[in-house]
């Protein structure tokens, strides 16, 4: 069993190659008072990276490549011992009438929850280590994920095992199963059951940023932050009237997440340079950090994944905009982005 590739889909245009390597480890978890310890560790250090200037890297970030794999690189391990292919949606109709040989279903709703009122939220560490160890999901494993609404599904997936500490062990299909419909590849119908495993987790709290640290942000507490909204820009600037407070987190410029894409018919990513230039323009910058939100957490996800692969270093605000607007004592702007 070879691990995951370094895939030439999407290519650093400076140099002309892929770069990253793969990385591959046996993630461990450590209970009792370690937990206690890395938890306040944890969050002292995000705390950090908002209230200190950091002299941050100004070389331009590589494209991490071993999170993105084409249709013919699955094609040809389908059937390799440690892979496991997961279709992610709400319901099981789009997978039900064909999906790819040995895929097996995870519904958007095994990996999301409600908290303090705000739909799809990040479970805990034990929800979310179950519900993938009850799909055969072990610390050997190679996962590939791909998913309804254009990829998006698959990406909170992806976050969700990057949470858990296994991102460098999983990737997503770029195109999905459009695009390996659209070559004519085998679909199947059958329903794949599987043997539950062992998931070692280890997880990665800093990742995720609460709203008392957005808060600082948007006070000027924090050095080199740029907030990124992943909604279509009608919800940005408010001009769609779905809510009582509409509009965004002031100071957050707009990178909708499906402009990453070739098309929703034809979800395949766009060229790195393309997909770095967007962010670029959105204020994102070489060494500086990145808040990504949206509505509920979920949009956000597929703009964490871009940025992650194009070599940015981002975090999830999961309570996003519903939280931000809802809560006492936050302001919400409307309109066209603010200047660079």
């Amino acid at each position: 069993m070879h691990g995951l590739p370094r895939i030439s889909g999407l290519r650093d245009n400076k140099s002309g190659r892929s770069r990253c390597k793969v990385l591959v480890g046996v993630l461990t978890w450590r209970t009792g008072w370690r937990f206690v310890v890395h938890r306040i560790l944890s969050v002292f250090a995000v705390s950090l990276v908002f209230l200190l200037s950091a002299a941050g890297s100004t070389h331009r970030p590589q494209v991490t490549s071993s999170i993105l794999v084409r249709t013919d690189w699955l094609a040809a391990h389908l059937k390799d011992k440690n892979i496991v292919i997961l279709h992610v949606g709400t319901d099981r109709k789009t997978y039900d009438a064909g999906h790819i040989p040995g895929a097996r279903f995870l519904g958007l709703s095994d990996i999301v929850a409600v908290r303090n009122g705000i739909p799809n939220e990040l479970p805990t560490v034990n929800t979310l280590k179950a519900t993938f160890e009850r799909l055969g999901i072990g610390n050997q494993s190679r996962v590939v994920i791909y998913g309804d609404m254009a990829g998006l599904f698959a990406a909170r997936a992806y976050f969700s095992l990057d949470y858990l500490g296994r991102g460098d062990s999983t990737a997503l299909l770029d195109g999905g199963l459009e695009k390996w419909k659209a070559e004519h590849r085998e679909v199947s119908i059958r329903q794949n059951n599987v043997a539950p495993a062992t998931l070692t987790a280890k997880p990665r709290p800093e990742l995720i940023i609460e709203l008392a640290t957005v808060k600082q942000v948007v006070a000027g507490k924090g050095k080199k932050v740029a907030l990124i909204d992943a909604r279509p820009f009608s919800d940005y600037a408010g001009t769609r009237p779905y809510a009582i407070r509409v509009g965004h987190i002031p100071g957050a410029k707009n990178v909708f997440w499906a402009d990453n894409l070739v098309s929703r018919d034809n979800p395949v990513l766009k060229s790195a340079a393309d997909i770095r230039a967007r962010y670029e323009a959105a204020g994102v910058r070489p060494g500086s950090k990145v808040v990504v939100y949206c509505q509920t957490g979920v949009q956000a996800t597929y703009d964490y994944f871009t940025l992650k692969l194009t070599g940015f270093s981002p975090m999830l605000y999961d309570g996003s905009f519903s939280e931000w607007s809802s809560a006492e004592g936050t302001v919400v702007e409307t309109g066209i982005p603010h200047s660079n």
